[in-house]
């Protein structure tokens, strides 16, 4: 006899009813004893303590580490080690520490059931982690000495580790924040997200200055900081088909089946023991290899499976202009919220509770659309798996969620085909279905007869194809409804949203202005101005950075000369390191002379990259019509550019190609190449920002009014004491509130004025030579082939001359004017670094500590839970 299978089985749930929750080798807890006294698990208690190993807390202790690393877990030795290997002996030795208190927090929260928040982000753009690591850590300068010791220096193996390749823009830099301030805040949060084999793209320009996409990837050496958790894994499915059961229940079954397979990532808090965690899913192949068709000699279907799941986690942002790439976009999502489910509903359950208390344990951030699914996932198991009724799971659903919403451009809202749900995930359309029919019936009885408000409201936005409205699921399936500025919330309320907040109240949609951790943007990436800062306040570091409003102090030190005097030489030397960074990267050489004016930010329309670049050719045309006396009265500047385009937006990629070619036109005009340089450097990261922002004199924050959500760079540029030319958008205007508008320079319509300056576009067009001379002049040289083909650039020029929805044509005259400003106030050299100073000074509001402690309180409900 042998055991058999029922082949009608295959491919259907394991468990039609009820999922079992295993407790993997992650998050034991020791028994107790009759008196309440811990037991020890196995073996002799004392020969398993006299083993294990602490945080090291000297030089010796550190070396030893190091070497131990070189020896064993690379299997090298001091003959054959470069910097490549030093540098993951280092990371490796001070992974060792964290994992020390990340297995002291991880037991501490287990051995005493409280509440948990988990942070759903499809991105999180980590940075380097070495360099933060240390510093969290407290033993960047032990280890410092200790690597001098062997031979190396810490700084030339800072450069050696890759950044994580696991975001793109801001929506991943606030999140890493936002995970790093909870860590110090000593709050219980975990992050999830997925693990891209290969990030976004490596950005390179081509000979014609277009950017081209190469892979990334960045994770072909070994990456220290990751702990592969092969027994933490999770059985996802899509396609197959639902039928329904009992009502509101049913069963989902056939399809395809991927394995979710999690890696954590330490996540230090500073100051502290506390260590969180970031879990990261992996899709594989829940069979990976055919046998049967290999056998057949079909060796291409023998892997076909493998291939399909790992293709699920390959690459962030997959072009979703192919049907292909909407498909694997939405897997994606929905892979990623199954498995973050399953392992928050797997910890639950290992408290015993009831299922009814999940919301008392369990709070979910939503950041941005993108983890939406997580809300039908939810209802399904609890409907489906927990035999809950429909209103009960509605309920608990209703109270676990909150969701964070980055946009108020309603083109940005993100929509998925019904008929590519219905294909890939039959029953998650069901649910939100019925999620629409119950949710409409309501709005009906509340206004009756509102046939327009019903059609808005609804999850379905009725056409060819017919979509579902990711925005309006996420904000009827959470609790509260956050914007990221004060102008973005209210804009929120009052444009795509207006609906629900009269459904729903005032009560469930609140602001919490973004944030970011100083410890990175301000000690990791400019320790001398940190360590200025200690000296002027007679404050140790650790006091001012888990506390920024301690920066006011300064204000009483503004008019000292020493102060101005050793401020100014630290943005000196920060520029004289940016410069070093372009001459050995591009070859140019920069004047460090000159004003430092930055711009980097994701290539968009609404950021108007578009705008600075018809600036920069503004002023080249100005200069070269001066005169060699009007030229020496000139203030000298330098421009930078940073950030990708999607790969399919064309109109972002010819803007960097203008920008590259105008950069090749004027970097070498003996007329002006003394007076205005531009470079644009490719390959934007979180690195290349810890170069860029302390460097910077001004930087830009130019969206078009009312569609910028908030912003964190322009924060990262104040806090480093680099002044602000900007619109009246965004998080701009929050940052003028508290360092004074005399500190910054607006320029631009307003907001309220947006809408009509479209409207009159559109209906009462007016030319642009008429409307804005300087900037039809511009476009006129552009397209003349003054920087290259100029028919290349129509398509991009179009976009201004005939509808100009970005309000270019409207804005330029006042954007000339501003930077006009910037060029006299810069002068005057000791009032401009005062200026820089209170900038400084006044950035407390702008920590991502405060922005988490608001989640904390306003959303999860959760409090500190400091280690002993």
């Amino acid at each position: 006899m042998t055991s058999i299978i029922d082949p009608s089985t295959i491919g259907k749930p394991k468990h039609a009813a009820r999922r079992r929750h295993v407790r993997t080798l992650t998050g034991y807890t020791p028994e107790v004893d009759e008196k309440g006294v811990e037991k020890w698990p196995r073996g002799e208690e004392k020969v398993w303590k006299d083993g294990l190993r602490g945080v090291d807390k000297d030089i010796p202790d550190i070396t030893k580490s190091f070497v131990h690393h070189v020896q064993t877990s690379l299997a090298r030795q001091a003959y054959n080690l470069d910097e490549a290997g030093a540098y993951q002996a280092a990371a490796l030795s001070a992974r060792d520490n964290l994992l020390v208190n990340w297995n002291e927090t991880q037991l501490h929260f287990n051995a005493k059931p409280t509440k948990r928040a988990y942070y759903l982000s499809l991105e999180f753009l980590m940075g380097r982690t070495l360099d933060n690591a240390l510093l969290n850590l407290g033993l960047k300068d032990k280890y410092t000495d200790g690597i001098n010791k062997l031979g190396f220096g810490l700084e030339d193996l800072l450069e050696q580790e890759r950044d994580a390749a696991l975001g793109n823009g801001g929506l991943g830099r606030l999140a890493a924040c936002y995970l790093d301030s909870s860590a110090s805040q000593e709050l219980p949060v975990w992050g999830y997200g997925l693990r891209y084999q290969y990030g976004i793209f490596q950005q390179l320009i081509g000979p014609d200055g277009s950017q081209l996409e190469a892979p990334d990837p960045w994770l072909q050496h070994d990456n220290p900081w990751e702990i592969p958790r092969a027994d933490v894994t999770y059985e996802i499915r899509f396609y197959g088909h639902s039928e329904r059961v009992d009502g509101m229940k049913a069963v989902w079954s056939g399809g395809q089946e991927v394995l979710a397979m999690a890696y954590d990532v330490m996540i230090p808090g500073y100051d502290t023991k506390n260590t969180n965690n970031l879990r990261l899913w992996e899709s594989k192949p829940k069979r990976g290899f055919d046998l049967n068709s290999f056998n057949a000699g079909d060796y291409e279907r023998a892997v076909e499976s493998s291939n399909s799941a790992a293709a699920i986690t390959s690459v962030l942002y997959p072009n979703d202009h192919t049907t292909f790439g909407k498909e694997l976009r939405l897997k994606q999502q929905y892979f990623w919220t199954a498995a973050s489910l399953s392992d928050i509903l797997r910890r639950f359950k290992n408290l015993g509770k009831p299922i009814g208390e999940f919301p008392e344990y369990v709070s979910i951030q939503l950041n941005d659309t993108h983890p939406t699914l997580a809300i039908p996932e939810l209802m399904r198991i609890l409907v489906d798996e927990e035999d809950l009724s429909w209103d009960s799971a509605w309920d608990i659903v209703t109270r676990t969620f909150f969701f964070t919403n980055h946009t108020v451009l309603p083109e940005a809202l993100e929509k998925w085909p019904v008929t590519l749900m219905q294909q890939l995930l039959p029953r998650h359309m069901q649910i939100i279905f019925d999620i629409n029919m119950i949710f409409l019936q309501a709005v009906e009885k509340k206004f009756p007869g509102d046939r327009d408000k019903l059609a808005r409201m609804s999850l379905i936005e009725e056409g060819f194809p017919q979509n579902v409205r990711m925005a309006n699921l996420a904000c009827i399936g959470s609790r509260k409804v956050n914007g990221v500025a004060e102008l973005h919330s209210e804009l929120l309320k009052a444009t795509i949203m207006k609906d629900f907040v009269e459904f729903f109240g005032t009560d469930k949609f609140f602001n919490v202005t973004n944030g970011i951790t100083p410890r990175r943007w301000l000690d990791q990436c400019n320790p001398r101005l940190s360590q200025l800062i200690s000296e002027t306040l007679k404050l140790p570091k650790a006091s001012f950075l888990k506390d920024l409003s301690q920066l006011e102090g300064l204000l009483k030190h503004v008019d000292e000369p020493g102060l101005i005097k050793k401020w100014a030489a630290v943005k000196q030397s920060n520029k004289e390191r940016l410069a070093h960074y372009v001459e050995t990267t591009t070859g140019h050489q920069i004047n460090t002379q000159a004003m430092f004016d930055v711009q980097i930010k994701r290539l968009h329309e609404y950021k108007r990259q578009t705008l600075n670049i018809l600036g920069v050719i503004y002023r080249y045309l100005k200069i070269k019509a001066m005169t060699p006396a009007e030229r020496k009265k000139v203030n000298p500047k330098v421009v930078f550019f940073a950030g990708k385009a999607a790969p399919g937006y064309y109109i972002a990629k010819l803007t960097i190609r203008l920008i590259v070619n105008v950069a090749r036109i004027i970097n070498v005009d003996p007329d002006t190449k003394d007076l205005l340089s531009l470079f644009f450097l490719p390959d934007y990261s979180v690195s290349l920002a810890e170069i860029l922002i302390p460097a910077s004199d001004i930087s830009q924050h130019i969206s078009t009014a009312g569609t910028e959500a908030s912003g964190t760079s322009n924060m990262k540029f104040c806090l480093n004491g680099g002044l602000l030319v900007g619109t009246v958008d965004g998080a701009n205007i929050e940052i003028a509130e508290e360092v004074g508008e005399q500190n910054v320079f607006f320029f631009g319509h307003l907001t309220p004025a947006v809408e009509d300056l479209r409207y009159q576009h559109m209906y009462h067009p007016v030319p642009i030579e008429q409307k804005c001379p300087e900037l039809a002049n511009v476009i006129n040289e552009v397209s003349s082939g003054r920087f290259g083909d100029g028919g290349v650039y129509e398509p991009l020029l179009n976009t201004i001359r005939q509808n100009d929805y970005y309000l270019l044509t409207e804005d330029f005259d006042s954007y000339i004017k501003a930077l006009k400003l910037v060029d006299e106030a810069y002068q005057d050299r000791t009032e401009w670094i005062k200026k820089s100073i209170r900038t400084t000074a006044k950035m407390g509001k702008f920590s991502s500590d405060r922005a988490i402690q608001d989640y904390a309180q306003e959303c999860w409900n959760i409090e500190s839970n400091k280690l002993p």
